[in-house]
């Protein structure tokens, strides 16, 4: 029988996981069978989330991390295998805004943003890539995915956000050198680019009548997206359905960026 979605006995780490796009992601794969770790930086917010994650029947953890600390994310990720004893998808979720014109952007805004939507997906990737290649040359030929969200900013002209548009198409590269290179052992490598997605970064566009009038009517969906729109996504690229797409950027965007 065809079953290529069910997660069962899969493992997947979500960073920033407590909310937005990362909890729509581990929401569907929650109830798709896999089990969960979250990562996130309110410990309130984590464990709302557990809790709403459990009522799905499978495992779930979670650990204040913040991705922008070299040593929390090696500290996290070891403790997730260890708890949960193997990680067969991380996504790595977690990031920030940081806008400015770039004649006022500060040294401090540019380092601030991309520490942790750079340098906080490099390390993560780096531990799950060790972990993943060490059970790969133990034998397991399960694989792995390894996710990065990006954004259509790291695609398009973002006005005013050169830290976060740099950042975006860091990682967006990145996924794509890392799907050539681990590929030998059986781990593929994606990112997702969203658009105008209602999540908590972008509260200040949702309530702004400006924004309403003249961007969303842009959205040829003619509506923001949902962190539900991504649970499809986040279950294929978890999924044995993909065993073979990597390299890829997934835009989600409510074709946005075609019109």
């Amino acid at each position: 029988m065809y079953k290529p979605f069910d997660l069962t006995g899969k493992v997947a780490l979500v960073t920033g996981g407590n909310g937005g796009i990362g909890l729509g992601m581990a929401e569907a794969m929650a109830q798709s069978g896999a089990d969960i770790v979250i990562w996130g930086t309110n410990e309130a917010k984590n464990a709302a989330a557990v809790a709403a994650l459990k009522a799905h029947g499978t495992r779930v953890a979670a650990r204040k991390v913040d991705v922008a600390n070299e040593q929390e994310v090696v500290d996290g990720m070891k403790a997730a295998v260890a708890e949960m004893g193997r990680l067969d998808c991380v996504v790595a979720n977690a990031g920030i805004g940081g806008g400015s014109p770039i004649a006022e952007m500060t040294t401090e805004l540019f380092r601030k943003v991309n520490a942790v939507n750079t340098e906080g997906v490099m390390w993560t990737f780096r531990e799950a890539a060790r972990h993943m290649i060490d059970r790969s040359k133990a034998g397991d030929a399960g694989g792995g995915s390894l996710v990065v969200v990006a954004s259509t900013a790291g695609i398009e002209g973002a006005a005013r956000n050169s830290a976060y548009g740099a950042s975006k198409g860091a990682v967006m590269s990145m996924a794509r050198a890392l799907a050539v290179e681990l590929a030998r052992y059986g781990v593929r490598v994606n990112s997702i680019a969203p658009g105008w997605i209602a999540t908590d970064m972008t509260a200040g566009a949702q309530s702004s009548p400006v924004f309403a009038e003249k961007v969303i009517p842009r959205v040829p969906a003619r509506r923001w997206g949902e962190p539900k729109d991504f649970g499809g996504i986040a279950v294929y690229l978890a999924s044995d359905a993909s065993s073979y797409h990597t390299g890829e950027t997934f835009v989600i965007d409510g074709g946005y960026t075609k019109f």
